[in-house]
């Protein structure tokens, strides 16, 4: 499954960014090596055998339900919840919208997520142009729709 999300990190990277396909090939590489790295357990295996067996809208999503289960997942956050009907789900999973999922996280702590936010600014500043935190996080409602988790940290 990280095979598709490289495929479409490296779309969005041409698309939004304007980069050529070998360096957003590259670059969605790059950023899949470092989450395998990062997040050695967080590959799900043997999910297979129950591909097909939800009946789901779109045959080619049976996957994410299947290691969903197989990984005792709370939760798939998506942004295509259409094709995730809930009666459809087993019950112990939710199916969220990134920004749904977002705000429940935040919600959780909102000074710890606030911290994050700071150190996100303040790490991209030294790559690149000087963004402030403000301006963050009307990225994130502007273009992400977060404005639920926005609010909660604003507050915190």
């Amino acid at each position: 499954m990280l095979q598709e999300l490289e495929y479409h990190e490296a779309q969005k990277l041409e698309i939004r960014h304007k980069l050529s396909r070998a360096n957003a090939e590259e670059r969605a590489a790059y950023l899949v090596e470092r989450m395998r790295r990062s997040f050695g357990d967080a590959e799900v295996a043997g999910w297979d055998g129950l591909v097909g067996t939800y009946g789901l809208p779109d045959p080619n999503d049976e996957h994410i339900v299947a290691a969903a289960v197989v990984a005792g997942a709370g939760a798939i956050v998506t942004s295509n919840v259409r094709d995730f009907p809930r009666a459809l789900i087993p019950p112990h999973v939710q199916v969220l919208r990134p920004a749904e999922f977002a705000e429940n996280t935040v919600a959780v702590d909102p000074l710890r997520a606030r911290f994050a936010v700071n150190m996100i600014v303040r790490r991209y500043g030294r790559k690149g142009p000087a963004v402030g935190v403000d301006d963050f996080l009307n990225a994130l409602v502007s273009n992400y729709r977060m404005t639920g988790a926005v609010e909660l940290i604003r507050r915190a």
